[in-house]
């Protein structure tokens, strides 16, 4: 009788966490008490975002990434909000850019100065006045720049055209307080959890909810699309109470195709999902530790890979975007760890075991860039595109995380070109190809006539 391994061949086999030395980490971090189910931190090449304890309103502060160490006291805020500070988010598109949600019912669009903030900012660039309640979820369009989407406790979700800076569609479905949202891979499809326990796919341009499932079973907490596989996972309870997570088609929510059960801890199971290396990672809020899995389209589709483990809870986490990682270390995934009890943010990098120092191609496919697809007039007038992809090139000179601001100003990409738009040129030629050859052919069959009327008229 012949053994079957029950584990499939994977380059991601032996990834490992590691996390940064004291001198990566930023010390001295009044991090907010808020008891809201967020990560109240943001990351992206230039700046770390951390929401903060702050009197007499919602404030967070930015530090330049190159710059760890203990902060000064001090340091300048962003601190224009009236009501504590929710969310934030960095523009996918723009590193300067960065929108918060507040509980004053406003959302605020700032723009950091390059080298960072040298004093208290308390004027916006925009001011987005809209929701009844405070608003605890942002979430940036993934391949457009001018598209804000918003959900208060009103339970509305406001999609925003900062080109103009107006709302210009509200979504009502939901009876109670969305708890998250997830876009798919080009825009043109939302996913959304509920207090009301019940998962949604929603065409955001009509607000028209195109399949909902009644998890009556289980509480949903979370969700998030997965890449192009055509993939919703969720977290959340169990009817035992004991932490879950379920995998669904986009296309069919009538029931999960697999379900499987964590543990039984309390906090909020948060996924974070790298459609380059098709890994799920799973963050549990409370917990020390980080599972991590590879998603396929097949059977088993969720396998587990390993855990990352600390005796440090987390009360939240940053994700580097991938144009962030240092892939000269082989380095496919960052976190930044909020860690309450002690005022830090540590660096956890999710590394791939290669001798080789070259540039590892087969673990840095073409990712997301910073151009955007296409324009918000374009995008609420029905067009999608997928986003803009870019080459990551190999990282010259150190590797230490400290000398990252040199190295990013130096060079990060190689190529800013979307792959898709390139096949969407040569299937055009193609077509154009196409069309000349049956011209052709048929201006041939014409001469052919023409030549035989008058070889007749020649003859008579």
């Amino acid at each position: 009788m012949s053994w079957h391994s029950m584990y499939k061949s994977s380059k991601f086999r032996h990834v490992y966490g590691k996390a940064g030395s004291r001198e990566q980490c930023y010390e001295g971090i009044p991090i907010t008490h808020s008891v809201h189910d967020n990560h109240f931190c943001a990351v992206n090449p230039k700046f770390l975002a951390v929401v903060t304890e702050s009197a007499g309103g919602g404030a967070f502060l930015v530090i330049p990434l190159h710059k760890p160490g203990r902060i000064d006291p001090h340091h300048p805020k962003v601190c224009g909000h009236q009501g504590s500070v929710m969310d934030i988010k960095w523009s996918p598109f723009m590193d300067n850019i960065i929108a918060s949600s507040s509980e004053d019912c406003t959302v605020r669009i700032w723009q950091i100065p390059d080298g960072g903030l040298r004093r208290n900012m308390t004027e916006a660039l925009m001011i987005l006045i809209g929701h009844s309640r405070r608003v605890g979820l942002i979430e940036w369009h993934p391949t457009c720049s001018g598209i804000l989407l918003s959900a208060g406790h009103d339970c509305k979700i406001l999609i925003w055209n900062l080109e103009e800076g107006v709302a210009v569609k509200m979504i009502d479905s939901h009876p109670d307080v969305i708890l998250c949202m997830s876009f798919n891979t080009d825009g043109s499809l939302l996913a959304t959890s509920c207090k009301d326990k019940k998962l949604r796919i929603i065409d955001p341009r009509s607000g028209k909810v195109l399949r909902e499932a009644d998890c009556k079973s289980s509480r949903v907490n979370r969700v998030v699309f997965l890449g192009n596989l055509k993939r919703v996972l969720t977290t959340g309870v169990s009817r035992w109470n004991t932490r879950q997570i379920a995998l669904w088609d986009q296309e069919d929510l009538c029931a999960p195709i697999t379900e499987e059960e964590i543990d039984g801890l309390s906090g909020v199971l948060f996924p974070f999902y790298d459609a380059d290396t098709h890994m799920l990672y799973l963050a549990g809020k409370g917990d020390g530790n980080i599972r991590y899995y590879e998603v396929s389209a097949e059977k088993p589709f969720l396998q587990f890979l390993m855990e990352f483990r600390s005796p440090a809870p987390q009360k939240g986490l940053g994700v580097m975007a991938k144009r962030g990682v240092d892939v000269s270390e082989c380095e496919i995934f960052r976190f930044y760890k909020l860690v309450t009890l002690k005022g830090l943010v540590e660096p956890i990098s999710m590394i791939v075991p290669r001798r080789s120092e070259t540039y590892q191609e087969d673990i840095f496919p073409m990712t997301a860039g910073t151009e955007s697809a296409l324009s918000a007039a374009e995008w609420l007038s029905g067009i999608d595109r997928g986003d803009n992809e870019c080459v990551l090139v190999t990282i010259l000179g150190s590797s230490d995380q400290t000398g990252a601001s040199d190295i990013i100003n130096q060079v990060f990409l190689e190529i800013v070109l979307s792959h898709k738009q390139l096949l969407k040129m040569v299937f055009k030629q193609q077509d154009e190809i196409r069309k000349l050859k049956d011209e052709l052919g048929e201006k041939d069959e014409r001469i052919r006539q023409l030549e035989l009327e008058l070889k007749n008229l020649r003859n008579t």
